[in-house]
């Protein structure tokens, strides 16, 4: 019998990470392994995907109100500046709370990109999704919409496009008009989600004493919900000192009720009796946040009526995101 010559392996291409294509989970891996792909690269890339970032916003200017817009505003409007300059063709990016038919990005028949805030995203980093989305837009033919889809686990985050130095100054509308220029040639689709929209959206306010304070009326009672940057223990400390204090709240009838954690971030919430209104609130706001700012600068151990106080704001914390 003829001895068996010992077989040599070609040898495989090197393949990088960010050369490995995404294929379907139990296909071979394309960088030759051997193995399935989601035993294989493919496991990099799930948990890149799913892996939650608590904090997505942190490092834009204005974290506070991305979180707000994200959470709490029905409708609004941002003007984001890009770190490299608008693209020719695009006179304008602006960020909303949401688009017609819940579209993630819409480049407008003028070139302009309006990209969409409050939508389901695929992964756990919002920042790396909304990232991938803006570039789509930005390179999508005017006048079509941009769907969703699951962003590269390598790709740009909202930190890499964005200008750090760019102004963040939400507008808050009363309504959707802003996804229309021109209502009347509106197609019916676009024209019935406008309406189902304006329905459903809650009056909001923005208060302008004080960053990322907004407004809201709701049938029974108004809330007054304010997104702080401040760390969490901190600031429920902080809160626990003034609510013991009975200076927690933000005139008569008004009463701190709790907070909730949104994106890494606190946000006390204040029930409002229902004919305070936004300009009404203003001082009281101002006036709130000198006395918040002293009880954060005091380091002291809490009284038992403090640690009582923070027992109860922890119990009606909840979190969002």
């Amino acid at each position: 019998m003829a001895k068996k010559r010992p077989q040599t392996k070609a040898a495989r291409p090197q393949l990088t990470d960010g050369e490995i294509p995404v294929v379907g989970a139990r296909e071979p891996c394309p960088c030759g392994s051997g193995r399935r792909y989601k035993a294989c690269h493919g496991r990099a890339a799930a948990q890149a995907a799913t892996e939650l970032v608590h904090r997505p916003f942190e490092g834009l200017p204005g974290e506070c109100d991305w979180v707000a817009l994200r959470e709490l505003v029905p409708a609004a409007t941002v003007e984001l500046t890009l770190k490299s300059g608008l693209p020719e063709g695009v006179p304008s990016v602006t960020l909303a709370t949401v688009l017609p038919m819940a579209w993630p990005a819409l480049r407008r028949d003028d070139g302009s990109v309006l990209l969409g805030l409050q939508n389901d995203t695929a992964s756990g980093d919002i920042s790396r999704d909304l990232a991938d989305t803006l570039q789509r837009a930005l390179e999508a033919k005017p006048g079509t919409p941009v769907q969703g889809r699951r962003a590269p686990a390598e790709g740009p985050r909202l930190q890499d496009l964005l200008d750090p130095k760019g102004a963040f100054e939400p507008v808050v509308h009363p309504g959707f008009e802003f996804w229309v220029p021109d209502p009347e040639n509106a197609t019916p689709e676009v024209t019935a989600s406008l309406e189902r929209a304006n329905a459903a959206a809650i009056p909001t306010a923005k208060l302008q004493g004080v960053d990322a304070a907004y407004w809201c009326e709701t049938p029974e009672k108004n809330h007054l919900r304010w997104v702080m940057p401040h760390p969490e223990e901190q600031l429920l400390d902080a809160l626990a000192r003034l609510h013991a204090a009975g200076r927690s709240n933000l005139g008569e009838g008004t009463r701190l009720v709790g907070s909730f954690r949104a994106h890494g971030l606190t946000v006390p919430v204040w029930d409002l009796p229902s004919g305070v209104t936004a300009e009404a609130i203003e001082k009281p706001a101002v006036e709130f946040a000198e006395r918040l700012a002293a009880a954060l600068a005091t380091d002291a151990p809490l009284t038992a009526d403090e640690r009582r106080a923070r027992g109860g704001l922890t119990n009606r914390q909840v979190t969002l995101s």
